[in-house]
């Protein structure tokens, strides 16, 4: 089979893939990005010619098989379906859509194409949730009854050249992301492990807003949501979006009948799993504390990858995907309940933590319900206004000192 032509949309992110894409023998053929040193950069990286475009509709013109979908959080949707239109395969980073209506148009534009959609989920392959994976596939944990996912990624409001690259300017879609809103590393990974799929969502915020002797261009006040979900095989999950408390990381805990098996905190990757001691399985410790080690023959290729060696395999498996025509495991009904979640638990927290129900974007009636929902708490592109509040207080808003300050350290004055 001739190599896969791979397209990248945005390389703030999509840089970094560029290598997973060679390891993986595609040919990365055109870059698309706003900035000419990104794309001059990037280029470089790759040693030779590619194409360089600047609009995206000069990228979907050029002779590909595939995009990578590396563009603002909240605008994937609208490009995937493009690219689903002219049966171009789709991996979309961060979220599949960040409106109800989107999630309908998506699925519908993924069942009418023969392209491959795969979101390009990264934590379910780091080695510590494999580990956790393969465990809960083996069966001693007995039935899954509850689990847990948190991702916390505090940055320190001091932290000015940060400031300047994730919220470059006052309407970035940065200052306006409730913190349900990106859940995927927190909720995947539990949902790959388990195979549970939520069915109903509540949440409640933390509401934490900086203190007033700091730059602050961000409209939410909350430091996290706390999310709990009903699940359709009655395990319950408990999850933060991105959250910004305690100290930095990432740790998921599984629970069964049986025993448990968790990645500790700070201990920097080392997983337990422990059992009740009438359930040790025959041959295995009550409890046991070990550093996980890949069961993967492309191991070697994954370690030198991002985010632990997890982005190797997002792009190794979407391109297995092309070329042999399995389902993915991260496709566009796995997305779009992942951003159902999301969307509604923000809902709830606006609602003060009333339950709602998941969709099934399979099914027709479903659909229906939520084709019209446009609701986001984003600014468009065009320049439109947000439609939902991005707070749990809604009347929340940065202080006139804290832009002040906001303004000096975007335009490099501080």
């Amino acid at each position: 089979m001739n190599p896969i032509r791979l397209g990248i949309f945005g390389l703030g992110r999509g840089e970094a893939y560029i290598e997973c894409a060679l390891k993986c023998n595609a040919q990365v053929v055109a870059l698309c990005d706003k900035r000419q040193e990104a794309l001059d950069a990037a280029a470089k990286q790759l040693g030779r010619e590619v194409a360089l475009y600047h609009d995206f509709d000069d990228l979907l013109s050029h002779n590909l098989d595939a995009v990578f979908l590396a563009n603002y959080f909240h605008e994937h949707a609208t490009y995937a379906i493009r690219c689903l239109e002219k049966g171009i395969h789709v991996l979309s980073e961060c979220t599949a859509n960040a409106t109800m209506a989107e999630g309908v148009a998506l699925v519908r534009a993924a069942e009418k194409s023969n392209a491959v959609y795969m979101l390009a989920e990264n934590y379910p392959y780091m080695k510590f949730n494999q580990e956790i994976k393969r465990v809960c596939d083996g069966g001693t944990l007995g039935k899954i009854l509850f689990a847990e996912g948190e991702y916390n990624h505090p940055l320190s409001p001091e932290d000015h050249n940060s400031l300047r690259v994730c919220r470059p300017y006052e309407t970035h879609w940065r200052n306006f992301l409730p913190r349900s809103y990106y859940v995927t590393h927190s909720l995947a990974p539990l949902m790959h492990a388990v195979g549970a799929t939520p069915i109903q969502v509540s949440a409640l915020p933390v509401y934490a807003p900086l203190g007033d002797e700091y730059a602050n261009g961000n409209f939410v006040g909350d430091r996290s949501a706390i999310i709990t979900t009903l699940n359709d095989d009655d395990s319950v999950f408990r999850i933060t979006g991105c959250a910004a408390y305690g100290a930095h990381g990432n740790s998921y805990r599984v629970c069964g009948e049986k025993g448990q098996i968790e990645n500790l905190r700070g201990m920097g990757g080392k997983v337990m799993l422990r059992y009740n001691s009438w359930d040790v399985p025959k041959g295995q410790k009550e409890a046991c504390l070990y550093d996980p080690q890949w069961q993967d023959e492309d191991a070697d290729l994954a370690v030198s990858a991002g985010h632990e060696g997890s982005d190797y395999f997002v792009m190794r498996n979407f391109l297995r995907c092309i070329e042999t025509g399995v389902k993915p495991d991260f496709d566009v009904y796995f997305a779009t309940t992942m951003a159902s979640v999301a969307i509604l638990a923000h809902r709830s927290i606006l609602a003060g933590g009333k339950p709602f129900r998941i969709p099934d974007f399979r099914r027709e009636e479903d659909r229906k319900l939520y084709e019209n929902d446009t609701l986001t708490p984003f600014y468009g592109s065009d320049g439109s206004k947000p439609t939902l509040p991005c707070c749990s207080r809604p009347d929340y808003k940065p202080s006139d000192s804290q832009m002040e300050r906001y303004y000096k350290i975007i335009d490099n004055e501080l």
